[in-house]
């Protein structure tokens, strides 16, 4: 990865200087077959980080979406919001989702982000997990439009949540088990979506709300 010694454009609740953009990160590499993944935590300097659960809370148009499953429409059990590049939109179990216009906080994580990774994103998928009882399925991020090989950086804020993967074949790989804490990003790369499923699952422990940002580019559709 690689790291570029520049300030990050200002910005209302995200304006910093720092000669060095990623002073206090610390990174976990997991060495698994069929992908990539890392884990790097305290990603955001705290200037940005401060007032982002709060700020992304208010200013993201939260709606709760309807996919397809076994032939019926459901709600899903948790709040999201697709934003990106105009004719960045997504379908995901049958449920076509329009991208909106970026807004200024998410464009200006995803230039650190970007920075950080030295790969670029057209969209972003953001969940809003309001208690331990909102979660999602076990899934691959692997749709056609994400393409070969889908490069995928996480970004978690606020309350702690179990992230767990288990091989879509080979049963004999024993399951990954991370907590994902605030301020941290996963990246999650190489050949990980066609051959590991991931997921959240509900928790009866007392939990707060959780934003998760999931960068990606998607091919227009």
């Amino acid at each position: 990865m690689r790291r570029r010694t520049s300030a990050a454009a200002g910005a209302v609740g995200l304006t910093f200087v720092q000669p060095e953009l990623f002073p206090q990160e610390s990174s976990c590499h997991w060495r698994i077959p069929d992908g990539s993944l890392n884990l790097i935590s305290n990603f955001l300097p705290e200037a940005v980080h401060r007032s982002l659960m709060d700020q992304l809370t208010n200013s993201i148009k939260w709606e709760q979406s309807r996919i397809r499953i076994a032939g019926k429409l459901i709600h899903i059990p948790r709040l999201n919001a697709w934003y990106g590049d105009t004719n960045a939109n997504y379908r995901y179990s049958g449920t076509r989702f329009q991208a909106l216009p970026w807004i200024d906080p998410l464009i200006r994580i995803k230039e650190l982000i970007e920075q950080y990774s030295d790969h670029n994103f057209n969209s972003v998928l953001a969940n809003l997990y309001r208690d331990g009882q909102d979660s999602v399925a076990w899934h691959a991020d692997d749709e056609p439009e994400l393409g070969k090989n889908p490069f995928i950086a996480s970004l978690s804020l606020g309350q702690v949540r179990r992230f767990q993967l288990r091989h879509r074949f080979d049963k004999s790989r024993a399951r990954i088990d991370m907590d994902l804490p605030d301020n941290s990003l996963l990246l999650m790369g190489g050949s990980l979506q066609h051959y590991w499923m991931h997921q959240i699952p509900k928790t009866r422990k007392p939990v707060g709300p959780r934003i998760n940002l999931t960068y990606r580019s998607v091919e227009a559709i």
